[in-house]
Parts: structure tokens; sequence; C-alpha cells
């Protein structure tokens, strides 16, 4: 039984410093908000007339109280138009509850005696002037507006916000202290880095076009999957030219009011020429410059006026100003036709995914700043991840940072690479989900009937881990290794990859006589690849080298919403024919396979039962051997004498340390 213990609240100090996180607390604009507030009520209090806050009395009712003593002071006041107020204080309550009065009066001499004789106290105030007037009755006014000033137009400019700053442009500028971005911190994307360096040669000397004729394209758009560094590659081609740099969203054009997108973008053309030569960065420009289409949703709206802003402040400003366009998008297929044309977007740079080759140079540049240890070898992890953006890797990286930190380890060793690898793609393990005794030997089973029929599978990618530890959903997953990058898929290749996604489902059959839903991953994939190889690769004799389905481009503002089979039923049936064919001839060759080396896939489901993780060359042994791989015998150099016991366990402790490491890599893999 355990005790916890309740969190004790800090006392708190007036040197207590605001914690991270919370915003400071405004201290000076709460002082100068206390003086505006004290300020106005000594005013009003000063200047208010408090003659409103006296009930009214005739002369006669005066003179009945001051002859009967009730009255106990008075104060006489001249209105500089020959009229005397006299406003005094009584004994008597009224029925408002007050004791003062008010009263005209003319001022006489036997109206002083009066009072006199009656010992009432006498007070002659002087008359006011006109302007002393004018300020009592302005000041109150004064005071009230400089607090709205305070309290609402002067917060809301500072935060952005005012109604006078709706039609500014949002574009923050990064100005040369603060972008230290060059092309050498970015990787991977060669090509693209080659169109820019053009616009960073247009900046750094422009004269040396414009001599020749040349002019420099007006509009540069990125456009490439998320993660794959346009944003940082705009940055680079502004730290490399060394000017001025407005970032800004494509969201940020777009607002609740009519007319402000286009006010924001004709705003900040103008700050970019006043900044000239510089750049303008919007990112995400699909939000703004999707194509205009009056289908669903209708045919006008604020972005369209937004978009036709942009499109005439692109065709209109000279390209001699010095002002670049640089935008970003994942989607290049949405955008106006209009905004792609020459003169506007006229260079579209694609930022693809990096080869194997940016791979390896992205994490050489993300590892600058982490402690590696001298096994890792960069280039096998840049060939275990096929298909990872520079985001990707970067967040590899910090993965397998973490992991090191996590087991208190000094360096970052090749098997935290692999793990952070592994739980970027498939998830963290999943040690608390314990397989019962009968699903772990179908799981196992079920993976080593994969990694059978892709080891004797010539065209499939090598084996590099089968594991049966549960990550994320899958509860196995047999891991590949690819030695270079493909960017074509040849026919036999893609045979032989469903032969070995139909390795887990022959497997459970051939050992258990019955099959479970563990395929069902594989199942899907391997459906995907047949349709398309007779769909879209011409790879049926039957239906031959046609393209048939609907495309796969996503649906925007209802086009192709309604879409229709482009192809008659009789061409349907033979393409599910065709794809039936396909899949069973797959199956069909695993059977057989599996039959064939049935004693193999026995030994190593029965070794991975117990082991849990093999590695390639524990998966060779076994296929070899049917055992695993004698852990190394340590090698001692022979000398004349015989070595202490203690050196000897030394060694063999440090052997065996060795034999424990298990290292790899995968890109592809087969899930359970």
């Amino acid at each position: 039984m355990t005790t916890e213990k309740k969190p004790t609240t800090p006392k708190k100090n007036k040197s207590t410093p605001p914690r991270k996180g919370q915003p400071p607390v405004p201290a000076r604009g709460l002082a100068v908000s206390f003086l505006l507030m004290a300020i106005f009520l000594t005013a009003m209090y000063l200047f208010s007339d408090s003659s409103k806050n006296s009930g009214e009395l005739d002369y006669s009712d005066f003179v009945t109280l001051v002859k009967s003593g009730r009255v106990s002071k008075v104060d006489i006041a001249h209105d500089g138009a020959g009229n005397h107020n006299i406003i005094g204080e009584s004994k008597d309550v009224d029925a408002a509850g007050s004791t003062r009065f008010r009263t005209e009066i003319i001022l006489t001499d036997k109206l002083m005696e009066m009072l006199e004789e009656n010992k009432v106290q006498v007070t002659v105030k002087r008359p006011r002037t006109v302007m002393v007037s004018i300020l009592a009755n302005l000041i109150p006014f004064i005071l009230i507006f400089g607090l709205i000033y305070f309290f609402f137009i002067r917060q809301m400019k500072n935060s952005g916000r005012g109604a006078m700053s709706f039609g500014k442009s949002r574009a923050k500028l990064l100005t040369r202290d603060k972008n230290k971005i060059t092309f050498g911190q970015v990787a991977g994307v060669d090509e693209a880095k080659d169109e820019l360096f053009e616009v960073v040669e247009f900046l750094k000397d422009p004269k040396q076009f414009q001599k020749l004729g040349g002019k420099m394209p007006k509009g540069v758009l990125l456009s490439g999957p998320p993660g794959t560094g346009k944003t940082l590659l705009a940055k680079a081609v502004a730290g490399e030219a060394d000017v001025p740099f407005f970032t800004i969203s494509g969201s940020d054009f777009v607002e609740m009011f009519v007319g402000i997108g286009a006010s924001r973008v004709r705003d900040m053309f103008e700050q970019g020429k006043k900044n000239a030569p510089c750049i303008i960065f919007i990112d995400e420009i699909d939000a703004v410059g999707r194509s205009r289409f009056s289908g669903i949703g209708g045919g006008h709206d604020e972005r369209e006026q937004t978009l036709n802003a942009l499109l005439v402040e692109m065709d209109g400003f000279d390209t001699q100003e010095g002002i670049i366009i640089v935008a970003a998008t994942n989607r290049p297929d949405v955008l106006d036709q209009a905004l792609l044309r020459p003169g506007r977007f006229d260079r579209q740079v694609v930022v693809d995914l990096p080869s194997l080759k940016g791979r390896e140079q992205i994490l050489n540049i993300h590892v600058k700043n982490v402690r590696l240890s001298d096994q890792v070898d960069l280039e096998k992890s840049a060939r275990g991840t096929p298909g990872f953006s520079g985001a990707d890797l970067a967040n590899l990286v910090n993965e397998a940072a973490l992991l090191a930190s996590r087991r208190k380890a000094e360096f970052v060793e090749q098997q935290d690479m692999e793990e952070a690898r592994d739980k970027v793609i498939w998830g963290r393990e999943r040690r608390s989900h314990a397989l019962d005794a009968d699903e772990k030997r179908l799981t196992a089973y079920h993976e080593a009937g994969h990694a059978i029929a892709m080891h004797y599978m010539e065209e499939c990618e090598p084996i590099h881990k089968v594991t049966i530890i549960p990550r994320g959903r899958a509860l196995g997953a047999t891991m590949q290794l690819p030695k270079k990058d493909r960017y074509t898929q040849s026919q036999k290749r893609l045979e032989a990859d469903l032969v070995a996604f139909m390795g887990g489902r022959a497997a459970e059959e051939l050992i258990f006589g019955d099959i479970t839903t563990g395929a069902h991953n594989d199942i899907e994939r391997s459906t995907a690849i047949a349709r398309a190889m007779v769909c879209e690769y011409g790879m049926s004799k039957k239906v031959g080298p046609q393209n048939l389905g609907n495309s796969r481009e996503p649906i925007f503002m209802g086009q192709g919403m309604t879409g229709s089979q482009d192809y008659s039923e009789a061409t349907a049936n033979l393409i599910d024919a065709e794809v039936q064919r396909i899949l069973t001839e797959a199956y069909d060759t695993c059977m057989d396979l599996l039959v064939e080396h049935k004693q193999q896939l026995i030994d190593m489901s029965e070794i991975l039962i117990d082991k849990e993780v093999l590695d390639a060359n524990e998966v060779q042994h076994i296929l070899e051997h049917g055992t695993l791989p004698e852990p190394p015998e340590p090698s001692l150099a022979p000398t004349p004498e015989e070595p202490s016991k203690e050196a000897v366990d030394e060694v063999e402790q440090t052997d065996e340390e060795v034999a424990d490491e298990t290292s790899g890599d995968s890109s592809e893999s087969i899930e359970t």
C-alpha cells in the first residue's frame, strides 16, 4: 500500500517571477489606468455643480428658515449675469433625505443684516469666468474620451486587430539580422536549390540580367508534399541574397469583412516596394488562390475578390523594383490557372521527397547537435527510410536522442536510430499488450511465412528484421531493407510482392488448417496492387494496355463529384476476373513455396516464439541450418604465459555484450 503525497502549493512573494507560459502582468498599464481614473473622479468632484444636488426653495421659505434659526450656513454665488444664488444647509431633512437647498435672491444690505442677526455662516464665492465655465464642462468629457482611447482603441491597435488596422497586411518582416539560414543548411533538394539559385543571383546583381535583356520570373511556386522544406528553401533564398523577407500565410488574407483581403494584398505589396529588393513569401497559397468555379458554394465570395487583387498586383508591379514572390503549396492542382500563367507564378519548382543520398545528407545536418556514437551508420538509416520527408528525418533524430536519454546513455547508438525509425512508422512497442500462447504462436507462423516467401522470391527486397512484438495496431511485422531507391516497378517485382503478402495467410492455412483476420492488411494492399496492375499499368494481356477507372484526384468545388464509369460492364467483369486471377496465382505460388520449405517455416516460427525478434543474420542462419548462430568465441592472442582468470572473464563479458547487440533498419514491412 502506498500513500500519495499531496503536492504543496508554493508560497507567493513579491519577488517571485511569473511562471513560464503565463503572460506577464501589465503593471505599467494598470498604473496608468488607476491614475486616469483618479484624475477623472477628482475632476468630477471639483468641477461638479453642487447646486444640482440641492433642492429648490422659494425665497419666502428661505427667509422663514433663516428667521427660525434653522439655517447653519449659506454660499452666495454670482453667475456673472447680475443674478445671485444661495446654496445653503438646513438643519432639517427634506423628503429626499438632503439638508441642502438652493434659492435665487437679490443681494441687499437688509438680507445680509438678517443673516448676521441669525448667526448664519456666510461665504461669498467669486463668479466664474467664461473660460473656467467652459473648462469645467469640457474636462469630464475629455477624460472620458481619454479612458475610452486607452482601454479600447490603443489596446486594439497594439494587438493589430484595431478597426483601423483591418486593411493592413499581417506579413511579418524577417530582417537580415534574424534570418541566418543559408543553402548550406538545406539538403536533399539539390534540383530545387539550383532553380532558386538564379533568384539569389538576380537579387545580388540584377543589372547583370537586365543588361542582356533578361527578365527574372516575377513569381516562384514551390510545390511538393508536406515537410519537404519549402518554407526552409524560401528562407534560404532570403538569407543568401541578404534581403528583407516578408512571410504571410494565405489564410491571413481572408476575413469576415468584405474587402479586407484585397486591402491587405495591396498593403503587403506597398510594404514590399518600400523595402525592395525583398522577397514576399506566401505560405499555403491554396487558401486564397484556389480555382474560381461557379458551381457548388457560389460563384463569387471574399476569397475570389482577394485572389483578383493578388492577380492584379503580381502582374502590375515592375520587375526592376526587386520584389520576388515565392509561394508554397501542397496542392498545385487546385490553384487558379490565371495565377500560374507566365508573368505571375511562371516558374514552378517541385520540392519532392528526398532520395537515398538526400536522406543521408539531411541526417548529417540534423545530427550535428546530437552526441552520436561512431558506430552509427547514417547510410543504413537512410536506406531504411524511403518516403521520409525532411521533417520526418528531423523527428527521427530527435526521437533517437530522447530514447538514448531515457536509458541514461552517453551517446546515441544505432539501436536508438532503429527504434526511433520503427516508432515513427509503426508506433511504440506495446510490451503491456501481452499475447497468450496460442495468439503468439499464430503470429510467429504468420510472420515466418512472410519471411520465407520474401527470402525465396528473388525480386523481393532483403529481409531486415522479423518481430512478433506488437507495435501500434500490428501484432507483428516483417521488415525489409531496400538496397536502393526504386522509381519504377517491374511486373515480376510486383508479382513477387504479392507472393510475399500472401505468406502470412498461406502459413496459417498450412499449419493450422484455418485462417484468421490477421491478414486483413495484407489482402488490402495485395488487392490494390493487383487492380493497379490491371487498370493502370496495363499488365494484363486480356484487358490490354489501357488506363481504366476514375481519376484518383481529390474532388474540388464539386468538380467530378458525380463521376461516371468510363468502361462497359463487360470490361468491368473482365477487370474483376483478372484481379482475381492475379491474386489466386500469387496465393498458390506462396502455398507451394511454404509446402516445399515447411520445416524451415516450423524452425523459424518456434525460435521466433522464444526470441520475439530476429535480425537478418539470424534469419539467414535459421534458413540454412535450422538454428540460431552460435555466439562468437572470444579470440585471445597466444602468449607464453597463461592469462589470468580476471582477464578471461573480462574478455568473455565484452564478447557477450557484443553478441547481444542487434542492429538493423527497414523501409517496408508486412504487418499482422
